[in-house]
């Protein structure tokens, strides 16, 4: 049975280890915390983040990294975006020329604005990287209901081998090999599904969901093709696909985080209530950030970065995207 592990006991993680496991690999996950290994290793259930998930002999927990990566031909990295870089500088010289790196963080290093692929190269510059997307829920992907992804990387072998790893019969894995792209969708789409959870907590309806999604993925696009991503790619799963599944569904934190401050929760009562990171929080910021740099127009993501950080109310920052002066529809995207 060939070994594989993944860094991380969050709920994608999770999900992700529970696929791995049914498709016959030796999977270990690794957590910070003993405690957590314990309890799991002995409930044989994720209690904290995927309760009512069982997990089957060939799944344990350590918390050792070493006794986790050892022997792992694949190496799958379910942390926070701004904890990639952490746990890449922990794999430093453990590694071997054949074991691959699975990222399904979605987001931009804070501060730098860099893509994750980015942050892995610098901290483990000749490791074999693939970038793991798309609109998968871990609640439906642990339940084995129909779900699709993407995997994208700089060598087509190493996304296949990905590929072959977690496709099932309930999980179908699509390549595709822009991984600017691949990224920026993940990425960006939290920014797009805050956004319409903010709507949802104001009370509006869907042609207003329908018209920020729309908008969104213009957005996404054109800050996306600056970066150097093919457009195409925001019509796929890790654009458009995971745009819908996040905007849409109460799985999503990012929509649950803005319905909160649609309703006029706090921040900081926001986040005290998902109880879990909520990418799109800081993908706002970076993106804010970056698009200014670039010189890219983003009016959805400057007017949430505005209800954030500037004090924006909701309702105010939806009437100055409404009354924005008239615009075609197509101009500027980069068509």
């Amino acid at each position: 049975m060939k070994k594989v592990c993944v860094l991380g006991t969050g709920s994608w993680g999770t999900a992700l280890a529970l696929s791995l496991a049914k498709n016959k690999f030796e999977v270990f996950m690794w957590t910070r915390r003993k405690e957590q290994a314990d309890y799991i290793n002995k409930n044989r259930e994720n209690t904290e983040y995927l309760p009512g998930a069982k997990f089957p002999e060939n799944l344990n927990v350590t918390d050792n990294i070493d006794e986790a990566i050892k022997d792992s031909e694949i190496i799958v990295i379910a942390v926070p975006s701004q904890s990639v870089r952490e746990i890449c500088s922990k794999l430093k010289g453990k590694l071997n020329s054949n074991q691959i790196l699975v990222n399904v963080a979605k987001g931009l290093e804070k501060g730098s604005g860099k893509r994750l692929s980015e942050v892995c190269k610098e901290e483990l510059p000749n490791s074999k990287y693939v970038m793991l997307s798309g609109p998968s829920h871990a609640e439906e992907v642990a339940k084995e209901l129909p779900t699709t992804i993407v995997v994208s990387s700089e060598s087509i072998e190493s996304a296949q081998t990905v590929q072959d790893a977690f496709m099932s019969p309930s999980l179908r894995v699509y390549t595709n090999p822009d991984l600017i792209g691949v990224e920026l969708g993940g990425a960006l789409k939290n920014i797009v599904a805050f956004g319409a959870g903010i709507c949802d907590g104001l009370g509006y309806g869907d042609n207003t969901k329908a018209a920020l999604m729309t908008r969104g993925i213009t957005e996404i696009s054109r800050l996306g093709i600056a970066m150097g991503a093919k457009v195409i790619t925001f019509t796929g799963l890790s654009g458009i696909g995971d745009l819908i599944v996040t905007c849409t569904s109460m799985h999503s934190r990012n929509r649950r985080a803005g319905i909160l401050i649609g309703k006029g929760y706090s921040l900081e009562e926001t986040l005290k209530e998902i109880k879990m990171v909520v990418e799109g929080i800081t993908a706002t910021e970076v993106a804010h950030d970056v698009a200014k740099k670039l010189g890219i127009d983003m009016p959805i993501t400057n007017a949430i970065y505005g209800v954030l950080h500037e004090g924006l109310e909701p309702s105010e920052a939806i009437n100055r995207l409404m009354t924005r002066n008239k615009k075609n529809e197509v101009e500027h995207i980069g068509l």
